[in-house]
């Protein structure tokens, strides 16, 4: 764990490309997010099945980050805050360009918008 921000190990790689969970039950995601403390790729709040939070519920792991393209935020569920920037984490920084917003190409039901959490 870094001496610098608990809750952030900066050599935690990620788990995969895709959401741990929706991958495992064939399910779909909207944006991922990295936990920073363990590297465990999950699906955002908006998505469906919420799986970064309940990581973070789950294990107590503080802090995730963006994992897609273009952003370097993190998120602080104990203070419940969010930062633009923070250390580098271990490569990728995000999942592949290529991989589709929803994701993953295949998965997503043509209604996908009315299963979204605002």
């Amino acid at each position: 764990m870094s001496e610098r921000i608990p809750g952030i190990d900066e050599t935690a790689v990620p788990s995969g490309a895709g959401c741990a969970e929706c991958e495992a039950a064939g399910g779909w995601w909207l944006h991922l997010r990295r936990c920073a403390q363990c590297g465990h790729i999950g699906c955002c709040d908006t998505s469906p099945s919420q799986h970064a939070t309940a990581h973070a519920k789950e294990t107590g792991h503080p802090v995730i980050r963006s994992f897609e393209p273009g952003e370097t935020w993190f998120w602080s569920y104990p203070e419940e805050d969010f930062y633009e920037t923070g250390p580098r984490l271990a490569d990728p920084q995000h999942h592949p360009r290529e991989q589709p917003v929803p994701g993953p190409h295949g998965r997503v039901p043509g209604d996908w918008r009315s299963h979204l959490h605002s």
